[in-house]
C-alpha cells in the first residue's frame, strides 16, 4: 500500500525529521520571488532582494541533498519576476506585468530592491538561473534546463516586449551518476517517408547506405521511440480547489517516471495544492510533502485522498 504524509511547517525544520536518503527524487515548484503575500510568517518569496531569496531558497535544498538518495534527482519548476514587481503568471500588476492567480485575488508585490544585483526598473531578474548557478556552487550538478512551453500562456498588456510563454525545470543531481529511467519517458518517434526508391537499404543508424557525402542522404527512424527532448509542451490547467495556480499533472508526469520506480518515495518541500503527491501516488509511488500553509496542506490531503481511493491513506503531520 503507497503512503502520503503532508509535514506542516517551515521546510527546512521539516526536512531536518527526515531520515538521511530516505527519498528517491525531489519534484517541486517553490514559491516565486516578489509574486504575493500567503500570510505566512517564515514565507519564501517576500525577501528584499534577489540574493536573499536565493540563499533561503538554496538552504532547502541544502536538506534536500542530505534526505535525498545519493542517485536521486532534483527537478525544480521556477519561473522568473520583473523587477520591482512580480513575474508573469497571471494577474495585471499596475507596472503592466503579471502575477499569477485569479484576478479578483491580486495582492501587490512586495517591496523590493535590487540588492547588489544591479537591477533597474523593468529588469528582468533572472532569478532562475541565479537559483541554479548558486546551486552549482553547493555541488549540485545541474543537468539540464528544461523548457515548458505554454501553448495557453496568460495574455498580457505589454506592448514592450512578447508576452511570456515559457518556464524552466532545472534537473540536478547530487552526483554525476544517477537514477534516471530514460525508457520510462520516450516519446513516439517521428518517421520521415522517403519517397525516393532503389536508394539502397537502411543500417543500424536509419541512414541509406552508400550515400555518404552525395548529400541526398536519406534518414529515417527505424525504432518506434526516440529519447524525450527538452522543450515539454503542455497546456496550463487550472485547479478549482486552488486560488493560485498550480502546475499540470502532465508536466511532472515525466519527472517522477524517469526520477523514480514504483515503490520509491517522491518528496515536495512546497507541496502547495498536492498537484506532486496526486501523481506519485497514481504512479504508486509514496509521497512526503512539507507545506507551511495548514489550508493548504488540508487542500493537498483531500487531493491526495481523491487520488489513492482505496489504494493507500493519507497523513498530515
Amino acid at each position: 500500500m503507497n503512503t502520503a504524509k503532508i509535514l506542516v511547517g517551515d521546510a527546512v525544520a521539516q526536512l531536518r525529521e527526515l531520515s538521511d536518503e530516505s527519498v528517491r527524487t525531489c519534484v517541486t515548484s517553490p514559491p516565486y520571488w516578489g509574486l504575493r503575500d500567503y500570510g505566512n510568517d517564515g514565507q519564501l518569496g517576500l525577501e528584499a532582494t534577489p540574493q536573499e531569496f536565493v540563499e533561503n531558497l538554496c538552504q532547502v535544498f541544502d536538506e534536500v541533498a542530505r534526505v535525498l538518495a545519493n542517485d536521486g534527482t532534483v527537478w525544480v519548476n521556477l519561473g522568473d519576476s520583473y523587477f520591482p514587481h512580480g513575474g508573469s503568471r497571471g494577474n495585471k500588476t499596475p507596472a503592466g506585468d503579471s502575477l499569477r492567480g485569479r484576478e479578483n485575488e491580486y495582492q501587490p508585490a512586495p517591496k523590493l530592491n535590487p540588492g547588489n544585483a544591479n537591477l533597474k526598473q523593468k529588469d528582468l531578474v533572472g532569478i532562475p538561473w541565479r537559483f541554479a548557478f548558486a546551486m552549482q556552487e553547493r555541488g549540485w550538478y545541474l543537468r539540464q534546463d528544461i523548457i515548458w512551453a505554454k501553448p495557453n500562456p496568460m495574455p498580457e498588456s505589454v506592448t514592450d516586449r512578447c508576452t511570456k510563454s515559457h518556464e524552466y525545470i532545472f534537473l540536478f543531481s547530487k552526483e554525476p551518476k544517477y537514477f534516471f529511467d530514460n525508457e520510462a519517458i520516450q516519446e513516439p518517434a517521428i518517421h520521415v517517408e522517403d519517397r525516393r526508391a532503389g536508394l539502397g537499404r537502411l543500417n543500424y543508424r536509419g541512414k541509406r547506405q552508400g550515400e555518404e557525402g552525395t548529400g541526398q542522404e536519406a534518414f529515417v527512424s527505424i525504432k518506434e521511440f526516440r529519447n524525450k527532448r527538452s522543450v515539454w509542451t503542455v497546456n496550463t490547467k487550472a485547479y478549482k480547489e486552488a486560488h493560485f495556480a498550480v502546475y499540470p499533472v502532465e508536466l511532472i508526469e515525466p519527472c517522477i517516471k524517469a526520477g523514480s520506480s514504483e515503490g520509491d518515495t517522491v518528496l515536495d518541500p512546497f507541496s502547495g495544492s498536492g498537484t506532486t503527491g496526486e501523481v506519485a501516488l497514481k504512479l504508486g509511488r509514496n509521497y512526503i510533502g512539507c507545506e507551511l500553509n495548514p489550508d493548504y496542506a488540508k487542500l493537498s490531503e483531500k487531493r491526495i485522498s481523491e487520488a489513492l481511493g482505496m489504494f493507500g491513506e493519507v497523513e498530515v503531520i
